[in-house]
């Protein structure tokens, strides 16, 4: 019966050129703009390079001090020492990296200036990341301990710095703000979407102006806590929620008199949230209905139309239908063939816009808008297109059904 359903869809697009192409146009159009969304959020907050360990990492990235009446308040990233102290410290944790949250320098080759995002880290940053070296490794605690003048850089720098980039340039110097490091290795560059990771050269914590040795709550540093496996997440939140409330108060931090601290460890999603004031850690459902709803909407207008597109399509088979009911078809096998045939339709109109998808998204990584951007139709994405394909296909066949089954058999036959 389904294959019956759907060799007559098929009939019924041939038999309209035209039409079949205005509606076929403007459901790959709806669902190529959807998919295209979907692995562009994917691409912010999923385990991608290089950070493929996201479902089992936790980040602590802001600090949050206030004063007695908690009216005034200081906010930002957290020092070294209080994460030294707090964060390495913990138990559970598989291991803690630390890395500044952001940083900016300027390199010369003869005249010209390239201006460089900088990041300082700890040996643990390049254990709990999965960075790509293509020459060299990363500095270690040794070289941390011995105050060596190291850096890593990723290849992109490293084609703009030197005169031959096929050449290996580990062992060779560069010179940042006046300052010369020995390069120790070169990676592969991280998108600018990787907030917390992303950089065009990183160095040991202990160079000058890294500030690693403030006393203070807040800082500019990152933790990044890798669990040993997913479910430790929570035992890590509640460990690190209670050595933060072990910390006796009030302090004074910089000048500011600290009567409640807000720090917590959350996942990449929820760190990012906590980053919006009137937002907290825990606040990512809010953020998955709010984008549900956003897509849901986007979807209704080219519903609302398909759905004219699809009544006027039915009713041209009126006569087949007031035919079928005389016979004794019962109203719901009817209602079912339209949605299936509309489901049959939606799929063609999803394939041919998971094609142009594709094109699309890779048009976005050879552009350089996004740079070092890396897009995918991974299997989440892709799983998340069928669903939304679906759901087109079901709610533009669903009205066109239910009006069909209110027409009576002398209706159905007249028209």
């Amino acid at each position: 019966m389904l294959l019956n359903y759907i060799k007559i869809a098929w009939k019924v697009l041939l038999r309209h050129p035209f039409y079949t192409f205005i509606t076929l146009f403007g459901i790959s159009l709806t669902l190529t703009v959807l998919i295209v969304m979907t692995s562009f959020v994917d691409h912010l907050i999923g385990s991608h390079y290089p950070e493929y360990k996201r479902d089992r990492m936790l980040y602590i990235q802001r600090v949050v001090r206030q004063d007695s009446a908690q009216q005034g308040r200081n906010m930002g990233p957290v020092s070294f020492s209080f994460l030294t102290k707090y964060v390495k410290t913990l138990k559970t944790p598989e291991r803690v990296g630390i890395a500044s949250a952001f940083g900016f320098a300027n390199a010369y080759v003869r005249d010209r200036r390239i201006s460089l995002q900088t990041k300082v880290t700890d040996a643990d940053f390049w254990q709990v990341t999965d960075f790509e070296f293509l020459e060299g490794k990363p500095f270690n605690e040794q070289n941390i301990a011995n105050g060596d003048h190291v850096a890593v850089i990723t290849d992109d720098i490293k084609r703009q710095y030197f005169d031959d980039p096929t050449q290996p340039v580990v062992g060779k110097n560069i010179e940042v703000d006046n300052v010369n490091y020995r390069i120790i290795g070169v990676l592969k560059g991280a998108p600018v979407t990787r907030l917390y990771t992303s950089a065009d050269i990183y160095f040991p914590y202990t160079i000058p102006k890294s500030n690693y040795k403030d006393s203070g709550f807040g800082g500019q540093y990152i933790a990044f806590l890798l669990a040993h496996k997913e479910e430790d997440i929570p035992k890590i939140q509640a460990e690190f929620n209670d050595a933060v409330r072990r910390i006796p108060l009030p302090q004074v931090d910089n000048g500011f008199k600290v009567y409640h601290l807000e720090v917590s460890a959350n996942n990449y999603l929820g760190s990012l949230l906590s980053t919006f004031p009137f937002l907290s850690g825990n606040d990512k459902g809010y953020f998955y209905l709010v984008l549900g709803l956003f897509m849901l909407l986007f979807m209704s207008l080219p519903a609302i139309n398909l759905v004219n597109l699809n009544v006027s399509r039915i009713m041209e088979r009126a006569s087949e239908i007031g035919v079928r009911k005389a016979f004794g078809a019962p109203t719901l096998i009817l209602m079912g063939q339209f949605i299936i045939e509309n489901l049959f339709i939606t799929a063609i109109g999803g394939a041919i816009a998971l094609a142009l998808s594709a094109l699309v998204i890779y048009f976005i990584n050879q552009s350089g808008w996004i740079a070092k951007a890396d897009l995918t139709v991974n299997l989440p994405v892709f799983a998340i297109s069928l669903l939304v394909s679906f759901v087109f296909g079901l709610l533009s066949g669903l009205v066109p059904a239910l009006r069909m089954s209110k027409l009576t058999i002398v209706e159905a036959l007249k028209a």
